[in-house]
């Protein structure tokens, strides 16, 4: 039975060379598509052609080192914000979905930047909030050690309260500017902040007025207890990570049933997570493109790769055709992602070296290789089955397996009723229908 009676929301999650960890070793993409531009732009073109909701973009403040780093491209990248500056002024609808984390920010600086973003873009911004899972982001920000699990979500909480507190500085109508008057705003329509709390104190006002969608969108992507209960109170748009549909059905009714405690309806909360997708004309040809990347994966990259995911542990002494070791929870790391790998690893009885593997795409995301009509069918069933209102599709490889999903999935589930034909709106919030 159907859940979901509106249209799917999807965002391009990008990452330069995509998703996969051997991606910028394929032959199709640029070598330096980390820190290409025109790169960037040709894939905002993409997703903006084929009606995508958003254009996403993950960030870290810190880079890895070592002979896994030195093999990897995941050691440069723009600054989000900055790139989706640039990014706003080739498109006229997608939305520009940036993470900056609340760790090792401050939140004036950071509703200030959204909040220009979100003019320049005449009301197209979106603020990823994240609490910082890479542990080597301290060291750059005098620390000698990376800020606890907890202590990082307590932050946050009051974090987000500002950076929204500062976006309410000022009404919609505050602006006057009128010169024979000599009356440039309406005081009685400033609000300032004046907010003291544990983290922070922060007076205001913001100097940045209202956008056209009001305030950005904000979005979150933790999945553990703390996140759940953050997002629920704040945020708009969940990005998540769920491997199966049962999976994604529980945390889908476990996010939704907690927004009634916070005054909110059902549909103020969209969540999106995270699907991996190598689509083909036929099921040899999307096994095909899959199982050439895989033949490109470094083994020290990816055990790098699962030694961070996993929770931020050396696992460089373990046999990698050994069992995964028993781990204690993670401090500095992602504590959902740490649970679905060991649970994975030890559900299917993995080793080190099929773990990294089976995460060297998707990362822990829901994974499809197959044709149009078997990706469109696996989406369709989450999204009419309680397990999402939308995706963010994570390309293997950029620009080629963008431009495959939107030339062969985008028009099936366009002929399906699923996805729309047109832009509702003009601004982000507008066509997430908040």
């Amino acid at each position: 039975m159907s859940q979901n009676k509106g249209k799917m929301k999807l965002g391009a999650f990008v990452w330069g060379p995509g998703h996969h960890v051997a991606s910028w070793r394929h032959p199709d993409v640029p070598p330096d598509a980390a820190t290409n531009i025109g790169h960037y732009r040709r894939l905002a073109r993409i997703a903006e052609d084929a009606l995508f909701d958003a254009i996403f973009i993950a960030d870290n403040a810190a880079s890895e080192t070592g002979p896994s780093a030195a093999r990897s491209s995941g050691s440069v990248r723009f600054e989000p914000v900055t790139l989706m500056s640039n990014l706003a002024a080739s498109t006229e609808h997608l939305g520009l979905i940036s993470t900056v984390t609340t760790t090792y920010n401050e939140p004036y600086h950071v509703a200030r930047k959204f909040a220009s973003l979100d003019l320049l873009s005449g009301g197209r911004s979106g603020w990823n909030l994240v609490t910082s899972d890479n542990a080597l982001e301290a060291g750059n920000f005098g620390r000698e050690e990376h800020v606890e699990h907890s202590a990082r979500y307590d932050r946050a909480g009051e974090f987000v309260d500002v950076v929204k507190g500062l976006w309410e500085s000022w009404e919609s109508d505050a602006f006057v500017r009128d010169p024979k008057s000599g009356v440039f705003f309406d005081e009685g329509k400033l609000h300032v902040l004046n907010h003291r709390g544990k983290h922070f104190s922060v007076r205001g006002p913001l100097n940045a007025p209202r956008s056209p969608q009001g305030r950005p969108v904000v979005v979150q992507a933790g999945s553990s207890e703390a996140g759940r209960e953050l997002a629920a109170r704040t945020a708009e748009v969940i990005f998540t990570a769920q491997p199966d549909l049962p999976s994604a059905q529980a945390f889908y009714a476990d996010l939704k049933s907690r927004l009634a405690r916070f005054g909110r309806e059902a549909d103020s909360l969209k969540i999106m997570p995270g699907v991996f997708v190598v689509v083909g004309e036929s099921e040899a040809e999307a096994r095909h493109k899959y199982d050439f990347l895989q033949s490109l994966v470094d083994p020290q990259v990816g055990l790098g790769l699962l030694s961070r995911m996993i929770g931020n542990f050396d696992l460089s002494g373990y046999d990698l055709d050994g069992p995964l070791p028993d781990l204690p929870e993670t401090q500095t790391g992602q504590r959902s992602r740490q649970r679905l790998f060991t649970d994975l690893a030890r559900k299917e009885g993995l080793t080190i070296r099929q773990l990294y593997l089976r995460i060297a795409g998707g990362r822990g995301h829901f994974s499809i290789v197959g044709t149009p009509i078997q990706v469109a069918d696996q989406l369709q069933s989450w999204f009419e089955h309680g397990g999402a209102d939308g995706f963010n599709v994570m390309a293997p490889y950029l620009p080629g397996a963008l431009e495959d999903f939107t030339r062969l999935v985008v028009p099936e589930l366009q002929r399906r009723g699923l996805y729309r034909t047109r832009y509702e709106s003009r601004t982000l919030r507008g066509n997430l229908g908040l």
